[in-house]
């Protein structure tokens, strides 16, 4: 039985992947996160001689790394931790995958790119992060590519699954209040992690290693999203939209957010790898299943 290593097993798409991998025979999950839970090994992927032990005792055939530090405004303050999260966890699980001859795969964010693009970025685009987040999460990007043998980096970008998120808060605002304002000029793809952990599966198998778009299809503002968020769920909570200008004057954000940070997934349609479903299609199965 082939053991797949999950490092931030406790979060959104940790939880995805579980349950995705689920009842598969050939799988035995080794679930790590710094938290203590049952079930789960308590871990710091920051720790090089820990994460040394680890892959020596558990010898993994595959390793998916969702742990990161994802705060993006605590991290303009808080350089440090931001760094040995986001690059210098994901270079330690690099080297062990190296020694221990696993496949890795990275999970990483639209936050690399500048921001200010008028077509979805690909793979093969210049990046030029603009927040520390982004900044530490490229700097992990590339430990990976010059540490990993086999290795898989997928950038995604607007998760939602199971735990805190944008769906969730938006649902939560929608039950005492008559209306909620959002910003309308920050355009992305909205995210499932049902589906990013149903592409992150269809890569355990894969020897097409290298840089990966995921996102699901179809590009929006959050604004928009909102509003189809509260279609689906039957609320009739009304959106106000304004701009990322008119919003921090109200809610100052300390770290500046992506105008336009849109993905194509460029890389998974030309290796016939898997493809996504459609942001709206996606929100409708996660409302049904999740929420």
């Amino acid at each position: 039985m082939k053991k797949i290593l999950v490092t931030g097993a406790n979060g959104q798409l940790g939880r995805a992947v579980n349950k995705e991998l689920a009842g598969k025979t050939d799988y035995e999950l080794v679930n790590t996160d710094v938290v203590d839970m049952d079930g789960i090994i308590k871990t710091d992927i920051t720790d090089i001689d820990e994460i040394m032990r680890l892959f020596r005792e558990v010898k993994p055939y595959a390793v998916l790394n969702c742990a990161a530090y994802t705060a993006v405004d605590k991290q303009e303050e808080d350089v440090d931790l931001s760094y040995k999260i986001n690059a210098i966890g994901p270079r330690n699980l690099a080297v062990a995958s190296r020694e221990c001859g696993a496949r890795l795969i990275h999970i990483s964010t639209d936050y690399v790119f500048p921001g200010d693009a008028k077509e979805p970025y690909k793979e093969f685009d210049a990046t030029g992060p603009k927040s520390i987040y982004g900044k530490s999460k490229l700097a992990g990007e590339n430990f990976v590519r010059e540490m990993a043998e086999r290795y898989f980096i997928i950038r995604t970008a607007w998760l939602y699954g199971d735990g805190k998120n944008f769906v969730k808060t938006m649902l939560k605002l929608s039950e005492n209040h008559d209306s909620v304002s959002v910003v309308d000029d920050q355009l992305g793809n909205p995210t499932s992690t049902i589906e990013l952990a149903k592409a992150v599966a269809s890569l355990m198998e894969s020897d097409n290693y290298g840089l990966f778009h995921g996102t699901c299809q179809g590009i929006t503002s959050w604004a928009d999203f909102t509003e189809e968020i509260f279609k689906q769920a039957g609320k009739n909570t009304k959106v106000f939209h304004v701009s990322t200008k008119e919003y921090q004057q109200k809610n100052p954000q300390a770290a500046p957010r992506p105008a336009y940070s849109a993905l194509e997934n460029y890389m998974f349609s030309l290796t016939g790898g898997y493809e996504f479903a459609d942001w709206r299609d996606a929100l409708k199965v996660y409302l049904e299943t999740m929420v």
